[in-house]
């Protein structure tokens, strides 16, 4: 039975029921480390009958196993019963301190480490949701522990003399009948959900109250819990009629250089329980905030089978809750789901569908990661003049030897040496990575100054390949034009072929240029070039030998270059290396494959192991076929063409 929200939270019930509780230490990670993927970790709570006794025509149809299964009688084969196992199962004697030590206090510590956490509360109406999250004055559930710890947490990690200053905010908000409310401000009316650059779900005009003491939280939180929108029925009197989230989030920003920042949140979401309108007798409103209840859970279920199955689109967008959940499920969280059932027999089917629901959700992989940024003008304002004109684009008066050459970073002598140590060993980590020698101290002016003009210079050169290339058309088709004893006689310049020289006409690229004309001046000069051409003839190709005179004749079909097979087993073999070997960022430089794809790749590998060979880029979720196909056509013939222009 979902409890109904108590008039307050007070601190000395809090106190005096977290008292034997060990407060859980946090370990923080390393930056760049990235945490393996991690599973949804799912436990069951079963509340006891609400009169505390079992009558003889409701006894109770769920039985505890061990701390981690149950079993439930089989509706179809009343000698048969059906046996589950989670992550945690809590009976009915079990209480709030017992469910909030073994299953959500242990996340805790990924907060401090700029990673994210989800509780979520599932299950039937009058399954006793609310009071696992919210409980009462004398039996606290997992929002004002959690609270409660977290706060001290924070206070302990930030104080003075510690690298790390802490700060701690909460977000309080309900969807009801698909409209996002912030129940901190209920006048700012229907919110949107955003989604930024990198991924990260956003509510604009959220209300964000900070918070340093559990006194601060009551403050915000008790009001804001009355305006959550309930109602009577007749299996509950305060039935929660909206889901509600509670987003807390922590800040945390370096004292010292880099001056790095953390961000990390917690999600407490008490969902709405699913109703069957027969037993609640839900009329009018009742009904229609009951349809709105069940169509969002019912895509809750779509978008869980939608990730164990690995499709390639997921119904986040179907629903606000899922939308708002796409974090928690399937994201960068670390997830914990409670799933609440009721041993009466008149819950039987809600209780079978919350368990199967459960059973499906634990297979579910989440990919946590470190929210890690830096924080560039704390570290502008850090470096003195000297340091200043480091990464300034004038370059210095007197160029030092090769013996006396540094790097920018190797000139900050003024920098403490450990914190020096540490930028200066990032910085050989970055260039082994590709970054192709860039100091790590450059400023942001200097980098976009290069590389506008980079870009460019890249534009006139493609400009001045095209300009060829319609120069080396149009002789073709001049030849074309003549009859074939004036062919036998033009001149070298027309293209006549000399002994064994062969000449390629090739068709401009639509999106790409592999250097063409490198490739047909390296090849021309060579004395015995013979260039393999490939031929489109009725919608299919096939592959010619041929030589000057040939392609005379045909110059009218469509040509295209062809590596050989020695230079196509090379590319093959260096994009097997990079996909085995290479970070998200390494791979984002190969053609058809972004941001995602790059994670994706990645992740794939930390579960599965290396590629055996590049087809089995296939079996990565979002690669489909005719992704696989244009993804081998742009990058093999791509990297075989560079490795011919230069070769090793």
């Amino acid at each position: 039975m979902d409890a109904e929200v108590p008039a307050q939270l007070r601190r000395r019930g809090m106190a005096a029921a977290t008292s034997g509780a060990g407060r859980c230490r946090l370990s923080k990670v390393g930056a760049g480390r990235r945490p393996p993927p991690a599973r949804v970790r799912v436990a069951v709570r079963l509340r006891p009958f609400v009169d505390g006794t079992a009558g003889e025509n409701d006894t109770p149809c769920v039985r505890g196993l061990d701390s981690c299964s149950l079993e439930i009688a089989n509706w179809r084969n009343h000698q048969e019963t059906l046996k589950y196992q989670f992550d945690a199962f809590y009976g009915e004697r079990s209480s709030q301190q017992d469910i909030y030590a073994g299953s959500v206090q242990p996340i805790l510590r990924h907060l401090l480490e700029g990673q994210n956490a989800s509780v979520l509360a599932y299950g039937p109406t009058g399954a006793g949701k609310t009071h696992t999250m919210l409980g009462s004055p004398e039996q606290p559930g997992v929002i004002p522990r959690a609270l409660m710890d977290l706060l001290q947490l924070t206070r302990e990690e930030g104080a003075e003399g510690r690298p790390w200053a802490l700060s701690v905010t909460m977000s309080y908000l309900e969807i009801y009948q698909e409209k996002v409310l912030d129940l901190l401000d209920p006048a700012s009316g229907d919110l949107v959900i955003r989604e930024d650059c990198r991924g990260n779900i956003l509510i604009p005009g959220l209300t964000q109250k900070p918070i340093t003491s559990f006194a601060d939280f009551e403050r915000h939180f008790l009001p804001a819990s009355q305006n959550r929108t309930v109602g009577a029925t007749r299996l509950n009197q305060r039935s929660s009629r909206s889901h509600a989230v509670l987003l807390v989030k922590v800040d945390q920003r370096e004292r010292l250089a880099p001056f790095r920042q953390r961000e990390g949140k917690l999600y407490l979401i008490d969902l709405a329980g699913s109703e069957d309108n027969r037993r609640t007798g839900n009329k009018g409103l009742r009904l229609k905030e009951s349809g709105a209840i069940n169509t969002s859970l019912f895509v809750l279920g779509k978008v869980v089978d939608a990730l164990n199955q690995g499709l390639p689109r997921v119904p986040y967008r179907d629903s606000k809750l899922t939308r708002l959940l796409q974090d928690s499920l399937g994201g960068s969280a670390h997830s914990i789901l409670i799933a609440n059932i009721a041993p009466e027999r008149r819950f039987y089917l809600d209780t079978v569908s919350a368990l199967n629901f459960a059973a499906r959700s634990k297979e579910v992989i989440n990919r946590p990661f470190t929210n890690e940024s830096l924080q560039l003008h704390e570290a502008k304002r850090a470096r003195g003049p000297e340091e200043e004109e480091i990464g300034s684009p004038e370059p210095p008066a007197a160029p030092a030897s090769a013996s006396q050459k540094l790097s920018p970073l190797q000139k900050l002598s003024s920098m403490d040496p450990a914190m020096l140590e540490r930028l200066l060993s990032l910085d050989r980590l970055l260039g082994s990575q590709g970054s192709q020698g860039t100091p790590l101290l450059s400023t942001p002016r200097r980098e976009r100054m290069v590389l506008m003009k980079t870009v460019e210079e890249k534009n006139l050169e493609i400009e001045r390949l095209k300009m060829k290339q319609k120069e080396l058309e149009a002789k073709v088709l001049a030849q074309e034009a003549t009859d074939p004893k004036e062919k036998e006689n033009c001149s070298p310049i027309m293209l006549r072929p000399l002994g064994r020289r062969t000449v390629t006409v090739a068709k401009p690229l639509k999106k790409a240029v592999v250097m063409p004309l490198q490739l047909i001046q390296e090849q021309a000069a060579s004395p015995n070039a013979e260039i393999h051409i490939l031929k489109r003839k009725g919608g299919k190709r096939k592959l010619e030998s041929l030589d000057a005179s040939e392609s005379e004749e045909k110059a009218n079909d469509c040509w295209e270059l062809q590596i050989s097979p020695e230079l196509l087993t090379q590319g093959r073999q260096k994009i097997l290396d990079l996909l085995n070997k290479g970070s998200a960022r390494d791979l984002r430089s190969l053609q058809r494959i972004g941001q995602k794809k790059a994670q994706l790749i990645v992740g794939w590998r930390e579960l599965h192991g290396p590629f055996s060979q590049v087809e089995d880029l296939g079996r990565v979720e979002g690669m489909s076929g005719k992704h696989m196909e244009s993804f081998l056509k742009a990058n093999i013939l791509g990297l075989a063409a560079g490795l011919r222009c230069h070769p090793s």
